[in-house]
């Protein structure tokens, strides 16, 4: 496993005239500690369509400096980036090969820029010599080794402040005070790499053709997809790297596209589109192996520990321990050999041929104003008919399997409100709003219905065992309060969903 740090840190642009402020009058800087002069010598990998640049990532092999070797970033927010290291190598890391994979495909990232730094460093530290930031004046030479502009080559000086691993970020505004009072401005590049590439490219006397913005309802419908399919490449590297949430985010892309699919077939032809979606299910699919039962897991141990000590009688919770490990699949494992799958990159390779040629049928060069609120009401259309057929039903099972079915139409209404957003503004906000909030709750409802049946199921465990079953029993009596509880709220919360004047708003 590469080591991984957190890179938050602030460029700033100067000259070989540019001196730095005394830093030592910057609040809570007790010293600044000169550290000397370091040459680095990094090669910047990409594709020839430059698809980690587009991407904000970085891929350098950089020899010089305490931290020579491999460096592969990954853009979090401004100023901000998670940097991983692997040592110096001739030939790419396998890890980092497996990182980018949804972006490489097949093919091999070769030298593109290269940077020559000449770093004058300093360390500020505290009274206490804490480090606090390191600042650093970077002397660059860049030259262009692929594509475009190959040998042309530029020159520049930047000025570096990274913050210390688990610093302040408001020590950087501090900094940047003192830095803006001796004349200092912020950089206008995001990186290195971006400079060089941007000031090496060749000179054009024709401007830059744009993207244009949205017409028609074909754009809409296509700016829609095209996001979802860039955040499912997106949140590759970071479903490998394990981080919170990626997997549910992930699984989230690749629904709201199938569902974008269903709900604008007059505008995607399903025949390119129905074969796509289905991979995607499977998609789903995969990456949901055992993310049920860690949603299971943590509401059924949320309202174990919200018990008072007195109530929780018996093994309880070593039996959720042992009743949870014995459900799971060990998914970590299996969801990394998906990703690494002949049929998930195929799927990657099909959602790119769609995106540059969409299969657009003729509704789609309707103005959106027309063809989407169609679309969006035909999905209401299909919630509201669930939705009278769960409520007509009294409690029980049944009414329980068709709340369930309306939650699953509820979702897809709110994916189509939220794609028609850009297009239809705030009615269409308004509708996806009310209608998630029908969604939430049938799903909070649906959760219930899970959670009784997984506690059934552990009583009839712990009493085959010999062990009490009173907690048990009372967990299912709170779900069934729960269920209760969202079984009453929900006429209320359909009626502001229904309300015809949300309907009549789309319309307009």
């Amino acid at each position: 496993m590469a080591d991984t740090k957190r890179e938050i840190e602030r460029k700033y642009e100067a000259t070989d005239a540019t001196r730095l402020p005394d830093l030592s009058r910057v609040a809570g800087v007790g010293r600044v500690v000169e550290r000397g002069v370091t040459e680095l010598d990094a090669v910047y990998h990409d594709t020839a369509d430059l698809r980690l640049a587009a991407g904000s990532l970085t891929l350098r092999r950089r020899t010089g400096g305490a931290d020579e070797g491999w460096h592969l970033k990954f853009p979090v927010a401004t100023g901000i980036r998670d940097e991983l290291h692997e040592p110096l190598a001739d030939t790419l890391p396998r890890s980092f090969a497996a990182l980018l994979r949804s972006r490489l495909r097949h093919s091999e990232p070769a030298p593109v820029v290269r940077l020559l730094t000449s770093r004058d460093v300093q360390h500020l530290t505290d009274d206490d010599g804490t480090l606090l930031a390191e600042v650093s004046v970077d002397t660059v030479c860049a030259e262009r080794l692929a594509g475009e502009g190959t040998g042309a080559t530029t020159t520049w000086t930047e000025i570096e402040v990274e913050l210390a691993d688990d610093g302040d970020p408001a020590f950087l505004d501090a900094v940047e005070k003192r830095l803006r009072k001796a004349g200092v401005r912020p950089s206008g590049s995001s990186s290195k790499l971006a400079r060089a590439l941007a000031e090496t490219a060749p000179v054009r006397e024709e401007k830059r053709r744009t993207e244009e913005d949205p017409h028609t309802a074909g754009d809409h419908v296509l700016a829609y997809v095209r996001k979802q399919i860039d955040t499912i490449v997106r949140l590759d590297p970071a479903v490998r790297r394990d981080l919170p949430d990626s997997v549910h985010k992930m699984r989230v892309a690749t629904r709201r596209l199938r569902s974008a699919f269903k709900t604008y077939r007059k505008i995607l032809d399903r025949g390119v589109t129905d074969p796509i979606g289905a991979e995607l299910k499977w998609l789903a699919g995969e990456l949901g192996v055992d993310r049920d039962q860690e949603v299971l897991d943590k509401r059924l141990g949320d309202r174990t520990e919200a018990l008072p000590a007195t109530l929780v009688l018996g093994p309880v919770r070593g039996r959720l321990q042992v009743w949870s490990a014995a459900r799971r699949t060990g998914s970590r494992r299996r969801i990394i050999d998906v990703l690494d799958g002949k049929r998930y990159l195929a799927l990657l390779d099909t959602l790119d041929a769609l995106s540059a040629d969409p299969p657009l049928r003729p509704a789609a060069s309707r103005a959106p104003q027309k063809a989407l609120p169609r679309a969006v009401l035909k999905d209401y259309e299909k919630l509201a008919r669930r939705m009278d057929h769960a409520l007509e039903h009294p409690p029980g099972p049944e009414r329980d399997t068709a709340m369930h079915e309306a939650r699953k139409a509820a979702k897809r209404a709110r994916y189509a409100g939220d794609a028609a957003k850009p297009a239809l503004g705030k009615p269409a906000k308004r509708f996806a709003k009310r209608v998630k909030a029908v969604q939430s709750l049938l799903g909070d409802h649906q959760d219930s219905v899970v959670a009784r049946e997984a506690l059934r199921t552990l009583a009839i465990q712990s009493h085959e065992a010999g062990e009490t079953t009173f907690t048990w029993g009372l967990l299912y009596g709170h779900e069934e309060a729960t269920a209760e509880a969202r079984e009453r709220e929900l006429p209320e919360v359909w009626a502001r969903a229904s309300d015809p004047v949300l309907r009549a708003d789309l319309k307009h």
